[in-house]
């Protein structure tokens, strides 16, 4: 699969290695530490348009 970008931090990372996902409108979300998931979840529409 191809990288995705951990919307929190932006940093790049392979879907497989993801520490955590989440979903969010339908969209899969992959994170590369429990800090960016746990930030996410707290208020995703900040980091997704």
């Amino acid at each position: 699969m191809a990288m995705v970008t951990d919307p929190v931090c932006g940093m790049r990372i392979d879907p497989d290695d993801a520490v955590a996902t989440a979903e969010h409108e339908g969209t899969t979300y992959y994170f590369c530490s429990q800090v960016c998931h746990d930030a996410f979840v707290s208020n995703p529409t900040s980091y997704v348009s």
